[in-house]
């Protein structure tokens, strides 16, 4: 497989990319207001209980 290949392979694309932001320091030069700030805790939230769903039905559906 070549190099470009294997690049375009691990790429994460626009969601990839939102759930890496999502979880980062908020940029101080962008524009926020209230509502911006309340559907990102939510979107962290929500990504954190499904990840929490997904291990817990894998540990008790393997054991």
């Amino acid at each position: 497989m070549s190099n470009s290949r294997l690049k375009e392979f691990f790429k994460l694309g626009e969601v990839g990319h939102y759930f890496i932001r999502v979880f980062q320091k908020p940029d101080p030069n962008k524009p926020s207001n209230f509502n911006l700030r309340m559907m990102h805790g939510i979107n962290k939230i929500s990504i954190l209980m499904f990840l929490a769903a997904i291990i817990f039905y894998t540990v008790k559906r393997c054991s």
